[in-house]
């Protein structure tokens, strides 16, 4: 039985899958967790520590040793990522309110958008690089992966002014990522160790995520969550399209950083953790980021090879017009 094939044909699916059947036990047998405690109890309810577990693992991936090019690229369409989140996160405090548990559409929030628009998929845009882009593009998600975690929607929340966070709560969000970079670096064989524990973490942290929702819930946020996701590909492939082409690129791996990562869902939990006035609206933003993974996931491989196709066309009526002249 082929069970981890037909959950990847999913986009997202192993955080998805168990994010919904999480959802789907707690939906219908809310207090299955409390019934048997133990270990059991422990991971209906704990998916935070889980989640250190797997920021350590993903900080071992990030190799310090980057080109400059690498910084380069990779610094840019990070910077510009952050930077569109946060834009997004002011003007849409201005149109939501100020309240850290305002909600619009159906559970929308500050929170929701920011932690949508902030971390890239990174395996899709590897994958997408791979393909159609610059091989030494796809050294950029290296830095690119510095996204990952609740930190930067934790700043970006805060310059949208939507509340502030203890600074000893700002570097306990970094210190797991911060920690695997270090000893992924330091030692390479932890980094291959580590590295491939990145995968079989995440189902777990999705599950226990998922146990704390509900599928009323998840019905009013769904349909909000696929315009999220549609929002997230255009502003920010807008955007990092832009400043792909601005950076000597030619605007692929810009389009296929346009996308929502999956272990974005995790980062309204971890937010509301560190800052509990984040607790009502946690739940639903959860599920609306988990749905922008879905669009942004199927949206932007036809984008890009739609783009890729148009360029590479080009190229060549460029060059049979070049061997025309030459001719003449």
């Amino acid at each position: 039985m082929q069970l981890k094939r037909a959950i990847e044909k999913v986009p997202g699916g192993m955080m998805v899958i168990p994010l919904l059947f999480g959802a789907l036990i707690n939906t219908f047998f809310p207090n299955t967790g409390d019934y048997f405690g133990s270990f059991t109890g422990a991971l209906f309810k704990g998916s935070l520590p889980i989640l250190a577990v797997f920021f350590f693992c993903i900080g071992t991936t990030i190799n310090f040793k980057a080109t400059p090019y690498i910084i380069k690229k990779g610094g840019a369409l990070l910077l510009t990522k952050i930077g569109v989140a946060a834009i997004a996160g002011i003007i849409a405090t201005q149109l939501i309110g100020h309240d850290p548990s305002m909600t619009v559409l159906g559970g929308l929030s500050v929170l929701a958008i920011v932690a949508a628009m902030n971390d890239t998929n990174g395996g899709l845009y590897m994958a997408l690089i791979g393909q159609f882009g610059k091989k030494e593009d796809a050294g950029a998600y290296s830095l690119m992966s510095l996204e990952s975690g609740p930190f930067l929607t934790m700043v970006t929340l805060g310059i949208a002014g939507l509340s502030s966070f203890p600074w000893q709560t700002m570097v306990g969000a970094i210190l797991p990522l911060i920690a695997g970079m270090v000893a992924g670096n330091l030692d390479k064989e932890f980094r291959e160790l580590f590295s491939k524990a990145v995968p079989a973490v995440i189902p777990f942290f999705a599950f226990g995520l998922g146990a704390g929702l509900d599928f009323k819930k998840v019905a009013q946020a769904s349909f909000t969550g696929l315009f999220l996701g549609i929002g997230v590909v255009v502003i920010t492939g807008a955007a990092l399209f832009l400043v792909d082409r601005l950076t000597g690129g030619n605007g692929i791996s810009g389009l296929a950083a346009a996308t929502t990562a999956g272990n974005a869902a995790a980062v309204p939990a971890a937010v509301a953790a560190a800052n509990p006035v984040y607790k009502d609206v946690a739940a639903s933003a959860t599920i609306m980021v988990a749905a922008s993974v879905i669009v942004t996931a199927v949206l932007v491989p036809f984008i890009v090879a739609w783009y890729a196709k148009r360029i590479s066309t080009n190229n060549d009526s460029d060059q049979q017009l070049v061997s025309m002249e030459r001719s003449l």
